[in-house]
C-alpha cells in the first residue's frame, strides 16, 4: 500500500529509488530520538551525476534542477531510515546546501530553492524548513550541488 507522501510524489511524477549507498566511510543516516540526520546527497539523476560549476557550466535554472534531485535522494534516505514508511516523516527541520559555483556567483539561494521548493510542493507545510545555502569552490566528483538534511520522524 502506497502512503500519502508517496502518493503525492507520484502525482508529481516522482518514484523514489532505493536510497543511494554511501560513497566513502560514513553512514547515510543517523537517528537520535525522533531526529534523522541525512548525509549530503549529491546531484544525480537516472543519467548519472549532474556536474559542473553554476555560473560557468550551468545556469541558475540548471543548478536548481540539480538541487531538486538532491531533494529526491534525501527523501529516499528518510524512507530507508523509516523502514520503508515515508509517512513516518513529520517535517523537514533544516537543509544545508552546497553549490559548486564560480567565485563571483552570488545566487546560491536560488539554486538551493530547487530542493526547498520541491520539498514544500511534495510535503506541504511539513516541507518548510530552516536552511543555509553556501558556495563551494569544488564538490566531490565535480557535482553541481550537495545537500544534507535534518528531519523529524515519528
Amino acid at each position: 500500500m502506497t502512503g500519502t507522501i508517496e502518493t503525492r510524489l507520484a502525482e508529481l511524477g516522482v518514484t523514489l529509488a532505493d536510497a543511494p549507498a554511501p560513497a566513502a566511510n560514513y553512514v547515510p543516516t543517523a537517528q537520535v530520538g525522533d531526529i534523522v540526520y541525512v548525509s549530503g546527497q549529491i546531484s544525480q539523476n537516472e543519467s548519472g551525476l549532474i556536474t559542473g560549476k553554476v555560473g560557468a557550466d550551468l545556469t541558475i535554472e540548471e543548478g536548481a534542477a540539480a538541487a531538486r534531485t538532491c531533494a529526491i535522494s534525501l527523501l529516499a534516505q528518510v524512507k530507508a531510515a523509516c523502514g520503508g514508511d515515508l509517512d513516518r516523516l513529520v517535517r523537514v527541520v533544516k537543509l544545508t546546501g552546497f553549490v559548486n559555483s564560480t567565485p563571483d556567483f552570488a545566487d546560491q539561494p536560488k539554486v538551493v530553492n530547487g530542493c526547498s521548493d520541491f520539498l514544500v510542493k511534495a510535503l506541504g507545510d511539513a516541507g518548510r524548513h530552516t536552511r543555509s545555502a553556501v558556495s563551494a569552490g569544488a564538490l566531490p566528483l565535480n557535482v553541481a550541488v550537495e545537500i544534507e538534511g535534518i528531519f523529524q520522524i515519528r
